[in-house]
């Protein structure tokens, strides 16, 4: 699929996308936007095509994928992972497929994971541990991971405070404890191939995520989730300096449009030779697809 994609017209490549509508729906029922909207506001629920014609307007790529929570809430997710990567592979040129796939399936999230490797092409997997109440060291999980590794495909982690849930009574269930970054620091150890992506600046465990990042050479942070202003200063310091071959945008669309984070980021005080890195080099060599 790298192939499909010229380089050369990307002004950058969002590794951080989220589909909240399927094709299939004749209305959108707002439930995955009510979802995070105590932090984010309103926002829309956009389907694979549509995401397609907004990044593609913007001459950008995006990685795009859903959040298979089935072990807490009960629900199948609204888009299948099937759905996202068949119609990812309508757009080549612009969507990269990731899958999610909830660890509490067991035995079941391996033959999964492997079916959506040979049989669709998935690129990536994407974890959020808080929503899927689970430790990403927890041993349990090691039969999947082993299977993403394999593929050489990467694995995103969400880390840190999130929006899914707040302000509802209880953060609506969510327990923030198993999105400690630290914990992908046994994953990188016991998988040293496996590429990890650390999403969002990791509030309140930054330093750990940064610390992670900086001794593990296969571990990538992605800024999404919020806006470059309101990033700590450390983490803005490393992706100048220690990190700046580790670092990738990402929006968290559409939690957050990439329009707002690319102005703002404009304003970080960043070495000009840093901008054209975090904004797509980082992505092109951590997806292959340079060739």
């Amino acid at each position: 699929m790298g192939h499909r994609i010229d380089l050369g017209r990307l002004t950058a490549i969002d590794v951080h996308t989220h589909v909240l509508a399927s094709v299939t729906e004749e209305e959108r029922s707002g439930t995955d936007a009510a979802a995070l909207a105590g932090t984010f506001g309103e926002i829309p629920e956009l389907t694979v095509p549509e995401l397609a014609a907004y990044y593609r307007e913007r001459q950008m790529a995006a990685v795009v994928f859903t959040v298979d929570n089935v072990t807490r809430t009960g629900r199948e997710p609204r888009v299948s992972n099937e759905e996202i990567a068949e119609q990812a592979a309508r757009f080549p040129d612009t969507l990269i497929p990731f899958a999610s796939v909830d660890p509490g399936r067991g035995a079941a999230a391996v033959r999964i994971a492997r079916r959506l490797i040979e049989d669709h092409g998935v690129r990536g997997f994407k974890f959020h541990p808080s929503d899927q109440e689970f430790y990403p060291n927890d041993r349990a999980v090691y039969p999947l991971y082993e299977v993403i590794a394999e593929a050489g495909l990467p694995a995103l982690f969400h880390s840190g405070q999130t929006g899914v849930g707040s302000g509802q009574r209880a953060g609506g269930g969510i327990r923030l404890k198993y999105s400690n970054p630290i914990h992908l620091d046994d994953v990188a150890v016991d998988f040293p191939d496996m590429p990890i992506v650390i999403a969002h600046p990791s509030v309140p465990w930054q330093d750990e995520a940064l610390a992670v990042a900086g001794h593990k050479p296969h571990v990538y942070i992605d800024l999404s989730g919020w806006s470059p202003k309101y990033f700590p200063p450390q983490l803005v310091a490393h992706a100048n300096s220690l990190l700046k071959h580790k670092v990738l945008f990402g929006s968290d669309f559409p939690a957050l449009t990439p329009d707002r984070w690319l102005a703002d980021f404009a304003k970080l005080d960043l070495k000009d030779e840093v901008r054209p890195l975090i904004l797509k080099d980082n992505a092109v060599r951590l997806l292959g697809l340079g060739g």
